[in-house]
């Protein structure tokens, strides 16, 4: 029986699954706690959907796809914000309207290119395929993004919170704006290899909501996220093992799973706090 459950951690290929899930669980959960605050959701959306022409460009002309990824993120961010700043159109809708037409690019562009690439494997992400290499690039990745949101924690949340107050106490809001942007970008092309464009998305909106409902604390959401994150991406990639499935819409599922439980936990604590309220009143 304990041979039995321990078996994944025997084959090196799961074994650098577990790593790799682990070291992108960290970043996304502390940057799905930002965009969570700031209510950026779509950001990390449209991001994650824009990467896919920078992946296919960088492949054409040989250089590292994570760099067409970062490069395209970036390029979708900026893009967005200046359509609304200079449009009357609200930056929702410029948003969808970006990432959708980066997203198109990409389809086409994949479409004229000979490639060893599978299309499914840059939407849905091949951790099973990682090697020792992608896990210490994916390792990389994250230490720069835990280090930026580490330092820079309580500033960050600032800016979240209320802008304004941040330029009157002199914080640089546009560069903390801008440098957010760019460890979401960063922490995406992270994730890109394991978790896939699309899957992506997921991971940076689901441990953040959860930790959202449970926590009142900016430091205990950050912990709870991280630990949301950490925990359905470990299980997710073992219970892939056992069940014959694709890890990553295991860990997607894990956490769909982990905001209901949070969810009826929140809502059931709400109802008992009425309760005794009534009751004392």
């Amino acid at each position: 029986m304990i041979e039995a459950l321990l078996a994944p951690f025997q084959f090196p290929f799961m074994q650098q699954a577990f790593a790799a899930a682990l070291l992108v669980a960290l970043p996304m959960g502390l940057i799905s706690s930002f965009l969570i605050l700031k209510g950026w959701s779509l950001m990390g959306d449209a991001i994650s959907h824009a990467v896919l022409p920078g992946v296919v460009l960088a492949y054409a002309a040989g250089l590292p796809l994570a760099a067409g990824a970062f490069a395209a993120g970036m390029g979708c961010a900026l893009l967005t914000g200046y359509l609304k700043e200079h449009s009357r159109v609200k930056q929702d809708t410029v948003m969808g309207v970006v990432f959708s037409g980066m997203f198109g690019l990409g389809i086409v562009l994949f479409s004229f290119i000979e490639t060893e690439l599978h299309l499914d494997h840059i939407l849905f992400g091949d951790i099973l395929g990682l090697t020792w290499a992608d896990v210490a690039e994916t390792a990389l990745i994250a230490g720069i993004v835990v280090a930026f949101v580490g330092l820079m924690r309580r500033d960050l949340l600032v800016c979240a919170f209320d802008a304004t107050h941040a330029r009157a106490i002199g914080l640089p809001v546009r560069l903390y704006h801008y440098g957010l942007l760019a460890v979401l970008s960063l922490a995406i092309v992270g994730a890109l290899k394991a978790a896939g464009i699309i899957l992506a998305v997921a991971m940076l909106i689901a441990p953040g909501a959860t930790a959202f409902l449970v926590t009142r604390r900016f430091e205990a959401m950050l912990a709870a996220a991280v630990a949301v994150a950490a925990t359905c991406s470990f299980l997710g990639v073992y219970l892939s093992f056992f069940i014959d499935s694709a890890p990553a819409p295991t860990i997607v599922v894990l956490m769909t799973i982990s905001f209901l439980c949070a969810f009826a936990w929140s809502r059931r604590k709400a109802v008992m706090e009425a309760v005794t309220g009534a009751a004392a009143r």
